[in-house]
């Protein structure tokens, strides 16, 4: 049982754990993505995004264990040889886009949910995600799968409170015309949604250490995707049911819970949301020390020290606090959607052909 939990859920709680921060746990990206398209053609989009993201992290675990590369630069110096380069400039972009986001959502949060001053925010998460990286993989996996289950209980209990309250109601939302949206529209939103989110995943692969065979890479990929894109369909479900007029909202789950006037659920929503930033950032900060300790091992050099890893989370977080006063909207709007086809170019096509190919002749 110790094993199963280990291969089959620790994977996709430390996936969903980073892929829930930002846009995606304030509700920004699921109303951009998948409600827009209205009540049924979101949830098409939603699987259209749950296929590709099984498909892509099944294949990224198998490879990874393959071919015993377990950070993300040994990961695609194995998939592309020289132009693994353009997807580090790619995922350094997209890092500091990630922490920007974070940084713009932190500071609202102390800002509007505690009343403390923005930068209060800021230098919270700073601080506990430099103990986290500090103290390295093992702490961050156990506090992200941990957060996992938080994040669950607390989306029930808004659900709960959404079908309970009489403000909103699915009724007829279902049976609406348009529902189903423009085909090319939600197939669109479905894959541009997956490719900047697979994104991280590479950043990941030090989850993938403990596969022994074919069926576990596999298995862990696509039981990955349903806990990362589940709460994406609870989300919608909730949205639906206040559309359309949460759909200009910028930060959606607050408007619907004020609107509720459940100031306890807005705390607590506030807190687990907070903490989902902070894992969101330690988890993707593991992954680019991962990548440079792989460096320092292939050189000859020592590892990274607790100091040094805590010191590479300040500075990044420091470089991407200005990106931050952007704005939440459009940076998610428009710095994850455009960047979201140059990972399709340099990680999906490439993994889905070569890496394909490079499996096939290879033992389960």
């Amino acid at each position: 049982m110790k094993r199963f939990f280990r291969i089959y859920i620790v994977p996709g709680a430390i996936i969903q754990s980073v892929m829930v921060g930002g846009g995606y746990g304030t509700g920004r990206e699921i109303v951009e993505y998948f409600s827009g398209h209205g009540a049924l053609g979101g949830i098409l989009a939603i699987g259209v995004a749950f296929v590709l993201l099984a498909a892509v992290t099944s294949v990224t675990f198998e490879f990874a264990r393959t071919f015993r590369a377990f950070d993300y630069r040994l990961f695609f110096k194995t998939l592309l040889g020289p132009a693994w380069l353009a997807f580090e400039v790619l995922i350094i972009l997209l890092f500091l886009l990630i922490l920007a986001v974070l940084a713009s959502a932190a500071g609202n949060i102390f800002l509007d949910a505690f009343g403390l001053p923005y930068g209060a925010g800021l230098l919270t998460m700073l601080a506990v995600i430099g103990v986290l990286t500090f103290f390295g993989r093992q702490l961050i996996t156990a506090a992200l799968s941990f957060w996992s289950v938080v994040l669950y209980a607390v989306l029930i209990v808004f659900l709960v409170a959404v079908f309970s309250s009489s403000q909103f109601s699915l009724a007829g939302h279902f049976s609406e015309a348009g529902d189903f949206g423009s085909v090319a529209g939600w197939v669109r939103s479905g894959v541009q949604y997956t490719s900047y989110n697979i994104a991280v995943i590479p950043l990941l692969l030090y989850v993938a250490r403990d596969f022994q065979c074919r069926k576990e890479a596999i298995g862990s990929g696509v039981m990955a995707s349903i806990i990362a894109l589940l709460p994406a369909l609870m989300f919608h479900i909730a949205f639906v049911a206040a559309s359309p007029e949460v759909l200009s909202e910028a930060l959606p789950v607050f408007w619907m819970i004020d609107k509720m006037g459940l100031g306890a659920l807005l705390l607590v929503y506030s807190v687990m949301l907070f903490g989902t930033f902070i894992e969101t950032g330690a988890g993707i900060l593991q992954g680019i020390n991962e990548r440079i300790d792989g460096y320092l091992e292939e050189t000859g050099s020592s590892r990274l020290s607790p100091p040094s890893r805590a010191g590479i989370a300040v500075v990044a977080i420091l470089a991407s606090a200005g990106l931050s006063l952007i704005g939440i909207t459009e940076l998610i709007a428009r710095g994850y959607g455009t960047m979201a086809w140059g990972f399709l170019l340099v990680y999906v096509i490439p993994l889905v052909t070569i890496g394909v190919y490079r499996l096939s002749g290879r033992n389960t």
